[in-house]
């Protein structure tokens, strides 16, 4: 697989050593992911690899495109084996995530939520500041359980004041939520979607073992390093940019001390 950065690339080797080829048992499966499955091996449906790859491909450029047009994207995994793999790859490429609950209403009733992710970061200013200490015992332990419970859910988008440009997700039967909210928003989903889930559900699936946890980790890595690369594209944009108006600054008032110097000349002709 070949994309504008190198390094954003999986083998079909790569793909099936971490056993992303690996599907739902077949009674399970859903009649949309027909064109992404290879064959039948005791009683599961096996994934078609090179489709895969062509989805990984298609997602990759995309979610690239986006970032270094500026946008952010927000990472959703809340399965047990998912949720280290999401907080790590979100806090290495300094975006946003979501891998405990998904709570109704967190896009679609964003200005509530918003509320109370002010409130966390209230509270956590006030334990940094030792402020906290000066309330009683109780009151105390009061604050800081409340602001555990809004960690557990929010610590991974405290920092979030707009929607999300788009979504990765692992596992939409699962983020299922997550994924209409996206769609009632028109925020683009790049997703895992593995034989029992509906592709249609959102723009840019990848069909893959969503369960398996080197798969998430191979899958997870790379859309995240297509981040970075989006970043780093964004980042040189913005420095061209600066460096194109420090030179067309320099240029007009290159022109103006010009100007203003022949007009000195024709004024002291006249004299």
């Amino acid at each position: 697989m070949t994309t504008k950065n190198e390094k954003l690339s999986a083998s079909i080797q790569e793909l099936f050593d971490a056993g992303s080829h690996f599907g739902h048992p077949s009674r399970r499966w859903n009649p949309k992911m027909t064109e992404y499955i290879h064959s039948k091996r005791n009683g599961s449906h096996i994934i078609n690899l090179s489709k895969t790859q062509e989805k990984l491909t298609e997602a990759v450029t995309f979610i690239e495109t986006i970032i270094s047009n500026g946008g952010n994207c927000l990472f959703v995994g809340t399965k047990k084996h998912a949720q280290s793999i999401i907080q790590e790859n979100a806090d290495r490429s300094n975006s946003m995530y979501i891998n405990q609950r998904w709570l109704g209403g967190l896009m679609t009733n964003f200005k509530t939520i918003e509320k109370r992710l002010e409130r966390l970061v209230e509270l956590e200013d006030s334990f940094a500041k030792g402020i906290v200490i000066s309330q009683t015992k109780r009151e105390s332990q009061k604050l800081d359980a409340e602001r555990g419970r809004l960690n557990k859910f929010f610590s991974g988008i405290k920092e979030m004041n707009e929607l999300p440009s788009v979504l990765y997700v692992v596992d939409i039967h699962r983020e299922n939520i997550a994924v209409a909210e996206a769609k009632k928003l028109n925020i683009p989903v790049v997703a895992m979607v593995d034989t029992n889930s509906d592709p249609n559900e959102v723009e840019y699936p990848i069909p893959s073992n969503d369960d398996g946890l080197r798969s998430i980790q191979l899958i997870t890595n790379i859309i995240t390093d297509a981040i970075i690369s989006g970043q780093e594209l964004y980042k040189k944009k913005q420095e061209d940019q600066l460096a194109e108006e420090a030179e067309l600054e320099r240029l007009e008032a290159e022109a103006r001390n010009k100007a203003q110097e022949e007009a000195s000349k024709r004024q002291s002709k006249k004299k």
